[in-house]
């Protein structure tokens, strides 16, 4: 999975309250969205702070550099608005602006190639993002299946640089008081992408006399969850994350637009309040394992990729704050 798997999934993520609620579809599924993910809402601000690390690279299969990155954060703002939707409450429009800025300070870096060491300079990224969404609620079989489409233009601070696309359709197969089974396709309309169409499948379970569930999504996450506090909860596992940004690079060896896509394991304890109506925080803090870290031509497959790059595991703490009117 390359690029915002948040993005992917979220509608996917519906479909368990869909399936239990009478409200109004469209209503229903935004009321869930918005919940599991902070980055849905009309409004959400983050800042991430990762700890210090060292990193081995590769240029082209050959050894290249090894260093220590001292510091690493990332700044988003995102703002989701839907503006449109149909008299059945079925269908909905939705238009989403998202912003990163990203930072890395370095410290010593071996050259393989010239066996010196130096250092780098800030380096400091900007990454622009925005979406058209429509989804549609509806029913196969007599039970509900929400379809998806969503047309996403991104760029840096010098240009727009590429259009992609995804379709989703997603039905429940299961549901009982305690248990919800979903199951759907993902066909991702980016030719950069390797693996064209991808089954999705949740799973929730609320446990028997207990305030905790279990909530499974694949391939993003799997959390135990509970209400701590009045308006609180937390939340304690796993999740997948991925990052990507551009890169105009111009050297002997690189020239053009780059893309750096990194795909991060994030496990650690979450906690959400809502500390005034419609305001929620969030803190969330633990490991961080960057899982891949490659940097391709703009618009190649990242199995085509020019450069690789390992990390060591790192701390992270990061959050931010939203605001949810649904």
């Amino acid at each position: 999975m390359k690029t915002n798997i948040i993005c992917v999934l979220f509608v996917f993520a519906a479909m368990r309250t869909v399936a239990q609620e009478k409200d109004a579809p469209i209503k229903t599924v935004v009321k869930v969205v918005t919940d599991k993910f902070p980055t849905t809402r009309i409004l959400d601000v983050q800042y991430e702070q990762l700890g210090p690390t060292n990193f081995d690279s590769k240029l082209f299969g050959d050894r290249f550099e090894r260093g220590r990155i001292e510091s690493h954060n990332r700044f988003k703002a995102a703002i989701n608005v839907p503006f449109f939707s149909s008299k059945s409450k079925r269908f909905v429009l939705t238009s989403s602006l998202r912003y990163k800025y990203e930072t890395y300070e370095f410290g010593d870096i071996y050259n393989y190639n010239s066996a010196t060491t130096y250092t780098r300079e800030k380096e400091e990224i900007h990454f622009f993002a925005a979406a058209l969404s429509a989804t549609y609620v509806s029913t196969l079989f007599h039970k509900p299946i929400i379809y998806n489409a969503t047309a996403t233009v991104d760029g840096n601070q010098d240009n727009f640089q590429r259009v992609k696309g995804f379709a989703t359709a997603n039905i429940v197969l299961k549901r009982t008081a305690n248990t919800t089974l979903t199951v759907g396709v993902l066909a991702m309309l980016d030719p950069s992408s390797i693996i064209p169409i991808t089954p999705l499948l949740t799973y929730n379970h609320k446990f028997e006399n207990s305030k905790w569930d279990i909530d499974f999504i694949l391939p993003q996450r799997l959390l135990f969850r509970r209400e701590l506090l009045e308006n609180g909860r937390i939340s304690l596992g796993t999740e997948l994350n991925t990052e990507s940004f551009y890169l105009n690079l111009n050297n002997s060896k690189l020239k053009g637009i780059y893309e750096m896509n990194q795909l991060e394991l994030k496990s650690g304890i979450t906690y959400e309040y809502s500390f005034a109506p419609k305001f929620i925080g969030i803190i969330k803090a633990g490991v961080n394992n960057v899982v891949s870290a490659r940097v391709t031509e703009k618009g190649e497959r990242t199995s085509k990729y020019v450069y690789d790059q390992k990390e060591d595991a790192q701390g992270y703490f990061r959050f931010g704050i939203s605001y949810n009117p649904f």
